[in-house]
């Protein structure tokens, strides 16, 4: 689904599954309280994979970090202390572990690269509000990163993904699609 919507014919696309068996599906972490020692196992493995993919194949400032509610804490814990900057990071519908100790922890040069954090105003899952004041803590705090709500709930919406793609390819320079 992800690919059609981007319509990027110069992107692959490396699709990950979380680590941990949850139900039918994956996670990335155990739900509170416990979720630290998952986000810091998962963030481990993200880097062996990014590193990998990094020597070998592909380069990391062409690269873009995409994360949706787990996957979107993910995104920010993880992408933000990364050492190699990406071309872009989006993270739809999540949270943020600690914002303060993230600031503070945060690689410099990630501080100004291209960050996109969306989220839904009736997401029963995730609050709406504790999302947007995280990012407005770090937005206060220098860290260059745009928020865009939208009328949905923990989900990722069409106008929402046709928008990530737009933002996408101004960043790549693939302008066939816009």
């Amino acid at each position: 689904m992800l690919p059609s919507f981007i319509d990027m014919d110069t992107m692959n696309y490396i699709l990950l599954d979380a680590p941990f068996e949850y139900y039918t599906g994956y996670s990335w972490y155990p739900l509170p309280p416990d979720q630290l020692p998952g986000i810091e196992y998962s963030s481990k493995l993200l880097k062996e994979v990014l590193d990998t993919l990094f020597a070998e194949q592909f380069n990391a400032d062409e690269s873009f970090l995409f994360g949706f509610s787990q996957g979107s804490l993910l995104t920010f814990e993880f992408g933000a202390r990364y050492e190699k900057v990406l071309a872009g990071y989006i993270a739809v519908s999540g949270y943020i572990y600690d914002e303060k100790k993230l600031f503070e922890e945060m690689h410099e040069a990630v501080k100004s690269s291209n960050w996109l954090c969306t989220h839904g105003t009736h997401d029963n899952v995730l609050p709406f509000e504790s999302s947007k004041t995280q990012v407005e803590y770090l937005q206060n705090a220098g860290f260059d990163i745009a928020f865009e709500s939208y009328e949905k709930d923990h989900s990722i919406d069409r106008d929402e993904l046709v928008m990530i793609a737009k933002w996408m390819k101004q960043i790549s320079g693939d302008s066939d699609g816009i």
